[in-house]
């Protein structure tokens, strides 16, 4: 591997038509990948092709926003589409899921499986009833990542305070923020605790986390594309793909004034530390 995808979702319906095609090109590209599971069917679905494919590993978790019915995308699961007036889009309503400790649990004996995630909270399409419920989930998620041992995968949405919280009471274990997209303090308080910061796409469309990129460690970075969504620069418009993780790796060494292959190769390094591979 010379580039490492930290967190993406081939495993998606986005991808049913070409998804060898898709894994052949980035094996081309020497690119490995972090597939990422968000529900049950999803996160089997991962671990299925990290058994198939050299180079390409699994995580599994129920996403925050499927712990109840709620609004999403149909690039995930697919399904019908319901208009939903006060979110001004389309899309379908997730069935929501409950957390199957012993499932998730058996899945993760794969040695393919190298995280638990994505796992965390979500409070930007909030229901009123579902915030306690997200944070119990989230609970469990962190103890099954501490009893086998496993680096978490976390998804933060407007609530990094309330995540800090729940992870220095429950967490024994480390792990990298998906998708970061906080200010530079909420930043070191996930630094200090030992978790890495994932940057995707959108630092090469936006100046907004350039301040936070140049103050976190290089032995800290990891590189993801959050495929199919999120598509860099120069492929905007298009699905994103694990292979445009090099864009991303190319803007981070931008940012912090270093050279390309020092930042790849620093993210290899750093993959192989989080996740033991």
């Amino acid at each position: 591997m010379k580039y490492f995808d930290a967190h993406t979702h081939v495993q998606f319906v986005a991808y049913d038509a070409d998804r060898d095609e898709v894994l052949a090109r980035s094996k081309d590209a020497e690119v490995g990948m972090n597939l990422v599971g968000t529900q049950l069917d999803t996160s089997r679905a991962a671990v299925e092709l990290a058994e198939t494919y050299d180079d390409v590993y699994a995580s599994v978790a129920l996403h925050p926003v499927h712990t109840s019915k709620s609004y999403h995308d149909t690039k995930e699961l697919g399904g019908p589409y319901f208009a939903k007036a006060t979110q001004g889009t389309e899309g379908f309503m997730s069935r929501g899921e409950k957390f199957d400790f012993a499932a998730y649990e058996k899945l993760a004996q794969s040695p393919k499986v190298i995280a638990i995630g994505e796992c965390g909270l979500d409070y930007y399409r909030l229901e009123s009833d579902t915030k306690e419920v997200q944070k119990e989930v989230f609970i469990q998620h962190i103890e099954l990542a501490n009893k086998l041992g496993k680096p978490l995968m976390l998804h933060i949405r407007n609530a990094y305070e309330d995540a800090l919280e729940i992870l220095k009471t429950h967490a024994k274990v480390k792990g990298d923020v998906h998708f970061f997209a906080g200010n530079s303090d909420i930043a070191k308080q996930f630094l200090d605790l030992g978790f890495t910061l994932s940057f995707t796409g959108v630092v090469t469309f936006t100046h907004n986390y350039d301040e936070v990129v140049r103050n976190t460690p290089i032995d800290m970075i990891l590189s993801e594309t959050d495929a199919p969504y999120i598509t860099p620069v120069p492929y905007r418009g298009q699905r994103n793909e694990p292979i445009h993780v090099r864009e991303v790796v190319k803007k981070l060494d931008e940012i912090k004034g270093m050279d390309e292959e020092v930042m790849a190769a620093q993210i290899i390094l750093n993959s192989k530390r989080v996740f033991g591979i």
